[in-house]
């Protein structure tokens, strides 16, 4: 077993973490880390438990530490749930200090040394590793990209046997999305929000990262455009998207695409049995019927028509933050990196 810690562990993707890692196969949690106020104190009684599913009680007494690696230093690898302001310089300094860092913050997604992962997209990218190491890091940070970007990527995933240059996404993203206290809600009620601070951005830069070509040392971008428009919407869990992506395949041929599609990687725990699911209903995906397809690891996507358009959903604090960072870890240990 791997010894592994959460940091920022009372947040809304921290309880995440700590609900996908109490009962992991390979990884065994033994460290929770957050903020000063609750350091010193047991997890059980500083979380605020918001899940669906029930509180871990055999992670109740874990004490809460303090988010420094002479804090955490019986641990080999750390998950980050930290807030990208924090995450900067605190994943630097647990890198710096020989632990290898998992990070769902954005903080260093777009750094060239610092891979930016989907293991069913781009594993070849876990190379970056070795860049950091050969600078003279003792330990690594590989981080996973924004909520919505993991829903767009895999849903391309099974099309890039076919030529196309120019996508454009219109996302309908869960408040969840914005943490615990993200969004008011006399501001979510009865409304769409068309505006989510920076996400348009991260769409169009790491989808681009993610699907690009390593090379050497660092990965050549993708040869696409990207263009997102972003919207909050009253859906507690679960990312929606309509996309529109230039391809000129029949819409048949793009089917059997997704219906054919195998991710080049398998035996990983959090794995899901589909990567994407191909729905046949005309009125699928749906955020409450499919979020949780494959233990929310799976990318839903449904009507395929002319255009070409399509419509993906995804699990936003599973598939889209913690689950994907669980993955990316399972990859890494996979690859003997730890």
């Amino acid at each position: 077993m791997i010894n592994v810690g959460v940091l920022g562990a009372t947040g809304a993707v921290g309880q995440r973490f700590v609900e996908l890692l109490s009962d992991h196969p390979w990884f065994n949690l033994t460290t929770l880390a957050a903020s000063e106020r609750s350091a010193g104190k047991p997890y059980g009684k500083v979380v605020n438990w918001r899940l669906e599913t029930p509180f871990p009680e055999k992670i109740a007494k874990l004490k809460v530490t303090a988010i420094t690696p002479s804090a955490m230093k019986d641990v080999d690898l750390v998950f980050s749930a930290l807030p990208a302001e924090i995450a900067q310089d605190v994943e630097n300094t647990f890198a710096d200090a020989g632990i290898a860092v998992c990070s769902n913050a954005s903080s260093h997604r777009m750094e060239p040394n610092v891979p930016l992962v989907v293991p069913e997209v781009n594993p070849e990218h876990l190379g970056l590793i070795d860049v950091q190491r050969d600078a003279g890091r003792d330990g690594f940070i590989v981080t996973n990209p924004n909520c919505s970007t993991i829903m767009l990527v895999s849903a391309l995933a099974p099309l890039r046997k076919f030529k196309f240059s120019d996508i454009r996404v219109a996302t309908m993203q869960a408040i969840s999305g914005a943490g615990f206290a993200g969004v008011a809600a006399m501001s979510i009620y009865d409304n769409i929000i068309p505006y989510i601070g920076k996400e348009e951005e991260k769409m169009e830069t790491e989808t681009l990262k993610i699907m690009g070509t390593l090379k050497g040392k660092k990965v050549v971008n993708a040869p696409f455009q990207v263009s997102a428009s972003c919207h909050r919407v009253p859906v507690i869990d679960g990312h929606t998207m309509a996309v529109w992506v230039d391809i000129k395949e029949p819409v048949e041929t793009v089917k059997k695409a997704y219906a054919d599609y195998k991710p080049p990687i398998k035996g990983l725990p959090t794995q899901p049995a589909e990567s994407v699911h191909l729905c046949a209903e005309e009125d699928r995906p749906q955020p409450r019927l499919d979020r949780m397809r494959g233990h929310g690891m799976t990318v839903s996507v449904g009507r395929v028509r002319e255009g070409l358009r399509f419509v993906a959903m995804g699990h936003n604090t599973i598939r889209g933050a913690a689950g994907a960072s669980v993955l990316n870890a399972e990859l890494i240990s996979k690859k003997k990196y730890l």
